[in-house]
């Protein structure tokens, strides 16, 4: 085959419609009218359009070795599997994102991912106190009452309100913060403290850590724990207000309860009483016990911020003597005392002999201005500090008699009645 350069006419004719055996072309090309067998053979090169470079097309070699079809098949069947994985994951990503469930339903809110570390609830924190603290707090089911407790031993000793346990009788039951149940009885009271302790028909409890209600200080937070309005396993959060306000409270006909307590602005209300009052550490520091309100009868009484705890140092000392005796000390210091008077101070009506005031030197009339620092407005305030500090415990005291100031130390002792 030649592309015309050095072409040459074929001598001697050949017949008309004869195929050519040297003739270059195809067998019919003699019949072909638009084609001269015996013009020469030539390239036409067209004019391309400007700005364009025309191509040579491709042109396979039909000697080459032809491929196989199984590695075609092979790469089309492992691109379209991860082509089908990757579009599944990132389908179900965008509809999980965008708001939608795979179902083809809405999807409410985003997708909850892993809490940081930094987020979680860490033992220090006061989700974290609340945490540990609860499965101690029990709610105190007495006839036609409610309360609260928690307990301080693992073989089921709960220290809870006298006044919450005042009148109970065997159907007094308990319920823990996981929902279970179990019967209790009293073992002892002291209504004048306002402290009792029953015992749960239950062992290996998980009881509470008890701190130190000396080393509080005012505006340190606290947890108040119970059962208020009946609604259990209730954790209020606030600070400490005051330290040893001096309180009296009582029921008409009762027992006329005295104790030097732990203010604090944490919401509490009926059913809170005999619960924990528990600082940052987790530790109990106090037991709730009364409320202050504006209301004008017991039901109508609710938490308006002033609410007032037991100083657990009190309260311990008092449980211990009732579960190791049975009866609790009460702490005097020897002398009968004037109430519902303003006489800048606590006025002694009359001193035992012998007595801790008497043997610290002071006598019927003086007025104590102060006790171990505490100053005193009247007789009730003095009742209430004496009962904070145990049988045996000497304090300083500062006293007015009749127009000189002087001060003595009382050793301070445990009641024989």
């Amino acid at each position: 085959m030649t592309d015309g350069w050095n072409w040459r006419r074929p001598s001697g004719p050949a017949a008309p419609g004869a195929p050519d055996p040297a003739s270059p072309w195809w067998s019919d090309a003699p019949a072909d009218p638009w084609r001269d067998p015996y013009a020469p053979a030539a390239v036409h090169i067209g004019t391309a359009p400007t700005g364009e470079v025309p191509q040579p097309e491709v042109v396979p070699d039909p000697d080459a070795p032809r491929r196989g079809l199984g590695p075609i098949l092979a790469i089309c069947l492992v691109t379209a599997l991860l082509a089908g994985g990757l579009g599944g994951t990132l389908g179900f990503v965008f509809a999980v994102r965008g708001g939608y469930a795979t179902n083809g339903g809405t999807q409410i809110g985003a997708t909850a991912q892993p809490v940081p570390e930094s987020m979680q609830r860490a033992p220090e924190t006061l989700a974290g106190v609340a945490e540990r603290v609860l499965p101690s707090v029990v709610t105190v089911r007495v006839t036609g009452a409610i309360g609260s407790g928690f307990v301080v031993s693992e073989d089921g000793y709960v220290i809870t309100n006298d006044h919450v346990v005042e009148g109970a009788n065997d159907t007094m039951s308990v319920a823990f913060s996981d929902g279970s149940t179990a019967s209790a009885e009293v073992v002892g009271r002291d209504p004048e403290s306002d402290i009792a302790v029953i015992k749960v028909a239950k062992s290996g409890l998980a009881p509470v850590a008890l701190g130190d209600s000396d080393a509080i200080a005012v505006g340190d937070p606290v947890l108040a724990f119970g059962s208020p309005l009946a609604l259990v396993n209730t954790v209020t959060s606030g600070i400490v207000s005051a330290l040893d306000r001096p309180i009296e409270a009582g029921e008409a006909g009762g027992a006329t309860r005295y104790y030097a307590a732990i203010q604090t602005d944490a919401a509490v209300n009926q059913g809170n009483s005999g619960g924990p009052l528990v600082n940052a550490a987790g530790q109990v520091i106090g037991v709730n016990s009364v409320i202050r309100s504006v209301g004008g009868t017991d039901t109508e009484a609710g938490n308006i911020g002033l609410a007032f705890a037991i100083p657990i140092n009190q309260a311990k000392r008092v449980a211990q003597d009732i579960i190791d005796t049975g009866k609790a000390r009460r702490t005097v210091i020897g002398a009968e005392v004037v109430t519902g008077e303003t006489a800048g101070g606590a006025r002694l009506r009359s001193v035992e002999p012998a007595g801790p005031a008497a043997s610290a030197g002071l006598k019927s009339g003086d007025v104590l201005t102060k006790i171990d620092g505490h100053v005193l407005e009247d007789g009730t305030d003095l009742i209430a500090l004496v009962r904070k500090y145990a049988p045996g415990a000497t304090v300083p005291v500062e006293y007015r008699r009749g127009t000189k100031s002087a001060s003595a130390s009382v050793t301070l002792a445990a009641d024989t009645n």
